[in-house]
């Protein structure tokens, strides 16, 4: 293990009861497979501060601003060991507000609205496919916020309580 670490962040929007997912293509750790509406890597200046990087790519991905969506919040942290790297996650989850227009293109690829019952459904990177199922379960029922820490067969989740 080399130390290497790669953080990232997604954000999945939600209108009445549909998620927008992405079909990410040509993507340099993740492609053809479906994932938060928006996301991608930190820069250097946003290390600290998850909620600027997903907003920054929530505007270059899909032209939306914060103003544009309602009740923002991080919801799950997974932390992955894969090539070499520890890859953390920052899941959030936000709503559209009502009047935004839902059409919305991607320069990362296809987006799509599906109903939440049908993820199972779906291609997704290994962590993504555990959130979207444990959010699926529990989380769309809570605002807690979730650690999530993956083995070969699963991704553990535990409530991140304050204290």
């Amino acid at each position: 293990m080399t130390g290497k670490l790669r953080n990232m962040t997604s954000i999945y929007l939600l209108k009445n009861d549909k998620i927008l997912l992405l079909y990410r293509q040509g993507g340099k750790v993740v492609s053809d497979v479906w994932t938060g509406s928006a996301g991608g890597h930190f820069e250097e200046f946003e290390l600290n501060d998850a909620k600027a990087c997903v907003l920054r790519e929530m505007n270059e991905e899909l032209g939306l601003r914060e103003d544009n969506i309602r009740n923002l919040s991080l919801r799950y942290v997974t932390l992955r060991r894969t090539k070499g790297e520890i890859r953390q996650n920052y899941y959030f989850f936000a709503m559209l507000k009502d009047g935004v227009r839902d059409d919305l293109v991607s320069n990362e690829g296809e987006l799509k609205w599906f109903p939440l019952k049908q993820l199972d459904e779906l291609e997704m990177p290994y962590t993504a496919r555990y959130v979207m199922d444990h959010y699926c379960l529990v989380g769309q029922y809570s605002d807690k916020i979730y650690t999530g820490v993956a083995n070969e067969n699963e991704v553990i989740f535990l409530e991140l309580p304050e204290f």
